[in-house]
C-alpha cells in the first residue's frame, strides 16, 4: 500500500498562511510548549564549518484532550501547568531540517535553508513535505509581535531595526501589527541594502484568514542611518537581525523602558547584545532548556560571572500561561532572547497542510 502525501512549496505556503494566521498560531504554540504539551528534545546540531551547520528539530505536540488526560496522572503544581495549556488544540508531528550556510548570498541563495516533514500523529505516517524557508522566516517575527505585545510598553511607536535581510521585513510586517508604529529606523553595514529597505517601503500583507483584531498599521515612515546607534537610541523596540558573532549595540544606547528583540546569535560562541545591556535587562526567551545550551548572549554571559540561570525570569509561554509579571514598570527594559521551537514549525507546518487540503492547493504523490 502506497502512502499519499502532499507537497507544498513555498509559494503554495505563502498562499495559505498570513501573518495574522502565525501570530495567533505561535501564541498558542508557545503557552503548549510550556505546560508540558510538547515532547521535543533542544535541536542537535552539526557544525559544518565557521559559518554553516545543520539542524534537526523534531516535535510532537499534543492535542488539547491529551494534555488534559496526562495531567490527570500528575498531582499538585506541576498537574495545575499541564492542565493549562489551550483545550482542543489538534495533535501534530513533524520535524523540521534546517541548514544555515552564510556564504549562500554569494551564490544567490538564502543563508537559512529548510524543509518540514509533518507526519500522522496517529499512524506515524507521512502527510506533506513543506517549504520550510518561509515558515521560519514569517513564524520567527509573528513570535516577536508576541513577545513585543507581552512585553514592549502599550504605547510604544517606534522601531530600530538593526539589519535588513529577510527576517528585517518580516519583523516589520509582524510588528506593524501588534503596535501603532511611527517611526522606523534601519542600520545594516551595507549602505546599499539600508537603501533598498527604505526604497521597498515594506508594508504588511493581508489577505483571506486575517486577524481583524490585528490591525495593519501603515502610518509610519521608514529612514536608514549611517550607525546603528543613531537608530537604536531614543527607540521603543529594537529588533537584532543580524549574522553578526560579536555585538551590534551597546548598553548605553538603549533608553529605560525599551524592548530588545534578539534573533541573531543562535550559537553559544556567538553574541550579539552587549553584556552588560543583558545583565542590566529583564530576560525572557522561548526556551530556557535551549537558550542555557544555544544562546551565546546568555551562556557566555554565565560563564563570564555576569548573571545566572535565574536571571532568565520566564518562558513567554509561561506568561501566555499564568500571566505571569513581565514588564514590572515603564522604566523596565525587556530583552526576549529567540531562538526558535520546533513546535513553531511544526504547528505552522501542520496548519498550512490543512489550509492546503480545504482549497485543493498542492502537489500529490505517492512513495
Amino acid at each position: 500500500m502506497s502512502i499519499r502525501f502532499r507537497l507544498l512549496t513555498e509559494a503554495d505556503v505563502k498562499a495559505v498562511l498570513t501573518m495574522d494566521d502565525l501570530i495567533g498560531t505561535m501564541t498558542s504554540a508557545l503557552q503548549r510548549f510550556s505546560t508540558g504539551c510538547v515532547v521535543q528534545p533542544v535541536r542537535p546540531t552539526i557544525g559544518i564549518a565557521d559559518d554553516s551547520f545543520f539542524a534537526t528539530m523534531p516535535a510532537y505536540v499534543r492535542s488539547g484532550e491529551g494534555a488534559k488526560e496526562r495531567s490527570a496522572s500528575l498531582s499538585g503544581e506541576r498537574a495545575e501547568a499541564e492542565s493549562a495549556g489551550p483545550a482542543g488544540e489538534r495533535a501534530a508531528l513533524g520535524v523540521k531540517l534546517v541548514t544555515v550556510f552564510g556564504a549562500n548570498a554569494a551564490r544567490g541563495l538564502h543563508s537559512h535553508l529548510a524543509s518540514i516533514l509533518l507526519m500522522d500523529p496517529d499512524t506515524g505516517a507521512l502527510l506533506a513535505l513543506l517549504d520550510g524557508r518561509y515558515i521560519t522566516e514569517a513564524r520567527t517575527a509573528a513570535v516577536s509581535a508576541v513577545s513585543s505585545r507581552l512585553l514592549a510598553r502599550k504605547s510604544a511607536s517606534s522601531l530600530a531595526i538593526i539589519g535588513t535581510g529577510v527576517q528585517a521585513r518580516s519583523h516589520l510586517d509582524a510588528l506593524s501589527r501588534v503596535h501603532a508604529l511611527r517611526q522606523v529606523t534601519v542600520w545594516s553595514p551595507n549602505k546599499a541594502h539600508r537603501d533598498q529597505f527604505v526604497a521597498e517601503g515594506v508594508r504588511p500583507r493581508s489577505g483571506p484568514g486575517s486577524d481583524p483584531s490585528l490591525t495593519p498599521h501603515t502610518g509610519y515612515t521608514v529612514a536608514a542611518v549611517d550607525h546603528a546607534g543613531e537608530a537604536v537610541v531614543g527607540a521603543d523596540i529594537i529588533v537584532l537581525v543580524t549574522s553578526s558573532p560579536t555585538p551590534v549595540i551597546e548598553n548605553g544606547w538603549v533608553k529605560p523602558g525599551a524592548h530588545v528583540i534578539s534573533v541573531g546569535a543562535c550559537r553559544p560562541t556567538h553574541r550579539e547584545m552587549d553584556p552588560a545591556l543583558v545583565a542590566r535587562a529583564r530576560l525572557f526567551v522561548d526556551s530556557r532548556a535551549a537558550a542555557l545550551v544555544e544562546s551565546g548572549d546568555i551562556v557566555m554571559g554565565i560563564q563570564e560571572g555576569r548573571f545566572a540561570a535565574g536571571h532568565v525570569v520566564a518562558e513567554l509561554g509561561e506568561l501566555l500561561a499564568r500571566g505571569g509579571a513581565g514588564r514590572q514598570s515603564d522604566a523596565d527594559v525587556t530583552i526576549f532572547k529567540s531562538l526558535g521551537l520546533a513546535v513553531e514549525d511544526v504547528t505552522a507546518a501542520e496548519l498550512a497542510y490543512r489550509r492546503a487540503v480545504e482549497r485543493g492547493i498542492g502537489l500529490e504523490l505517492a512513495l
